[in-house]
């Protein structure tokens, strides 16, 4: 049904569609990014679109919306701080960022939402832009090419298999399985750094 959605879009702006489903995500659009990508993948295959615009789009709206995100840590990041320094969760939170940052910046594009409020709190502690745009964009690379030539490449595979299972069931599962495996990942790294 989510991919239907997306089709409608895309049929009524075009390219535009892509880059405002990455630009506007942390406001709330509610097409999945990874579901977005993987479309954009099918139907490039397919010839309906071109897959150099569609994924150069792709990639410009998650830049714009996470540079945004950055500086919006950067001008508010005192604010912030201040309102919530008691908090414990964001003690936390900036103990691990503080210890893991580059690792963290870098894996938060592979988890939902993660990849939208991230880069606020990297502005908001004063990381450097140019160490920010090294470790993000590179990140958001990765993510978009995998998920892309996902789409692109195995697509038919992948609507075959939502043919056959209820498709919100799959996306929620999907989204699950890979936050899963990339969280159990970071914490049993971070399980054996302090071990060590």
């Amino acid at each position: 049904m989510i991919n239907d959605i997306v089709l409608q879009l895309v049929d009524h702006y075009g390219y535009l569609f892509f880059f405002l489903a990455f630009c506007l995500g942390p406001f709330g659009v509610p097409v999945p990014n990874e579901i977005t990508i993987l479309t954009g993948g099918i139907l490039s295959n397919n010839g309906a679109l071109n897959p150099w615009i569609v994924y150069i789009v792709i990639l410009a709206g998650l830049f714009t919306a996470i540079t945004i995100a950055y500086f919006a840590g950067r001008i508010f990041g005192e604010k912030f701080k201040l309102k919530f320094r008691n908090n414990r969760h964001f003690q936390k939170a900036e103990k691990i960022f503080e210890q893991h940052g580059d690792i963290a910046m870098f894996l938060g594009h592979f988890i939902p939402v993660v990849r939208y409020i991230l880069p606020v709190f990297v502005g908001l502690n004063g990381i450097s832009y140019k160490k920010f745009a090294l470790i993000s964009y590179s990140s958001a690379f990765v993510w978009t090419a995998t998920f892309f030539a996902f789409g692109k490449f195995l697509g038919h595979y992948i609507l075959n298999l939502l043919d056959l299972i209820d498709p919100k069931l799959a996306v929620v599962a999907l989204i699950i399985a890979v936050g899963a495996f990339i969280t159990t990942k970071w914490f049993k790294s971070k399980l054996s750094d302090l071990t060590a």
